[in-house]
């Protein structure tokens, strides 16, 4: 067990030490360029489309901290906007507080577990996630199980939000079960990636995979997610914002699958 702890805390400083180099840290904003621009034509996708990319080309640990700041910025400004936060916060606080307090135990597993397998799991759940939202599958929560419910699926989010960095299964299929209308969806999605992300940061912190260069590749990233946010709305008055979330949904998919090959081949 011990050793693999060391490995993990290995494989992070081999990435800290070159993370600033032209190369990496060109990447690093090409991708949040491109995730940006996505979120601002659809109004999602910055950290689910970012950490697909990094983990590919960085591996999953290294992605987590670089998606940090980015998600924490453009989604901390998604959740307090609109207006309705004391609404949401009163009908999901269960299930916000239970993906919130679990991400410690996520992290706890990534540190020990095979990061391949990881890995794996985070392009599995990249897959499903698209699945869901290419076939439109609606779910419903009855309201008398919203409670119990979303504390248990809050829970499963933050050990999964701690162990791959992705917030999104079960987590965004819960708030859409909901039946919220789509201001309310969109701000209380803002809210589990919020409260999610810093978590999640200061999990990794307790764990030690946070390096200081990561840090900062993260915070240089902001500008480029900001700028592509901005590109991405200007698109969205030109494009079929349908399309353009079946494209997505379609390319995530199959960048899910890859994750998932390259994981295990």
């Amino acid at each position: 067990m011990a050793g693999r702890i060391v490995c993990s805390g290995a494989v992070v400083a081999s990435y800290n030490a070159r993370m600033l180099e032209p190369l990496p840290l060109g990447l690093v904003a090409a991708t949040f360029l491109l995730a940006g621009c996505i979120k601002g034509v659809i109004g999602l996708g910055l950290p689910t489309v970012s950490l697909a990319i990094l983990t590919v080309a960085f591996g999953l640990q290294p992605a987590m901290a670089l998606l940090l700041v980015p998600s924490l910025i453009t989604n901390a400004w998604q959740a307090a906007a609109g207006g309705h936060a004391k609404v949401i916060g009163a009908r999901i606080w269960p299930f916000l507080l239970a993906a919130a307090a679990t991400v410690w135990i996520g992290a706890g597993i990534l540190v020990r577990a095979d990061v391949r397998l990881l890995a794996a799991l985070l392009g599995a759940l990249l897959f499903a996630y698209a699945a869901f939202g290419l076939y439109g599958l609606a779910l419903r929560m009855p309201r008398r199980w919203e409670g119990w419910a979303g504390a248990v699926l809050g829970a499963i989010n933050g050990v999964l939000t701690g162990m791959t960095g992705s917030f999104v299964v079960p987590g965004v299929l819960y708030l859409q079960a909901l039946q919220l209308p789509k201001d309310l969806l969109v701000q209380a999605m803002g809210m589990l990636f919020t409260v999610s992300t810093l978590a999640l940061a200061l999990a990794l912190a307790d764990h030690r995979l946070l390096g200081s260069e990561s840090l900062t590749a993260s915070s240089i990233a902001v500008v480029p997610a900001l700028l592509g946010v901005a590109l991405g709305r200007r698109v969205r008055r030109s494009l079929s914002e349908a399309r353009f979330r079946q494209v997505f949904f379609v390319a995530l998919l199959l960048l899910g699958a890859y994750i998932v090959a390259r994981s295990l081949g």
